[in-house]
């Protein structure tokens, strides 16, 4: 069942988005025309910011998939893995889901380099290490420093959004967590910036004078 979701979601997701990006301006220009005049500026912004936060992700979260797919692919190699090229390719692809393509390449790199180098663990323990640094570099520095900083999240919010997610919404709420976590991250600062410049902010209590 979770494996024809995945397929499903990967052949109907090209065709959607395709067919959003021919008809994308009109779009936006039926939305735009919805909304109360009084509330567009708002609203556009709002939806800036949505939208600047969502192309940061998108460009850190690529970049991290290029460092950690090259990582794989070099390393694994390097140490004669069988397939070890691919579990990169496959990794650096399904990095773009943070954390979930470093955790496939453990878990395959482990298994073939058991296989592989059996009864010898020389393998699975240069396997483990190579792919460990590629976790720590993936948990501690690339995702906090090129996503976390891009959408404006901090990275314990970016793993209990995936934790989360996940928990309702299986795969499909992996791969939406960290965009939509971003989302509302974007309206929540609106939100709190519209707080502070709003009288109830701003008002001053009655002052308080000793007799």
């Amino acid at each position: 069942y979770a494996l024809i979701n995945v397929i499903t979601l990967v052949v109907i997701t090209p065709v959607v988005a395709f067919y959003m990006m021919l008809d994308w301006d009109q779009m936006i220009h039926i939305l735009d025309n919805l909304v109360p005049p009084r509330h567009r500026d708002d609203v556009r912004y709002l939806a800036g910011e949505i939208n600047e936060a969502l192309a940061g992700f998108v460009r850190g979260q690529s970049l991290v998939c290029v460092f950690l797919g090259v990582w794989y692919a070099v390393g694994l190699s390097a140490i004669g893995l069988n397939f070890g090229f691919l579990i990169g390719v496959i990794a650096g692809v399904l990095s773009f889901i943070p954390y979930v393509g470093s955790i496939t390449a453990f878990v395959l790199s482990i298994i073939i380099a058991i296989v592989q180098d059996w009864p010898h663990i020389s393998m699975p323990v240069e396997a483990i290490a190579i792919v460990s640094f590629g976790l720590i570099m993936d948990g501690y520095v690339l995702s906090p420093r090129l996503v976390g900083a891009s959408v404006g999240l901090h990275p314990v919010w970016i793993m209990f959004a995936l934790l989360a997610f996940g928990a309702l919404f299986g795969f499909t709420g992996m791969i939406i967590a960290v965009p939509t976590a971003a989302a509302l991250g974007a309206v929540m600062r609106f939100l709190a910036a519209r707080y502070r410049q709003s009288g109830l902010y701003r008002e001053h209590g009655p002052a308080h004078h000793r007799t």
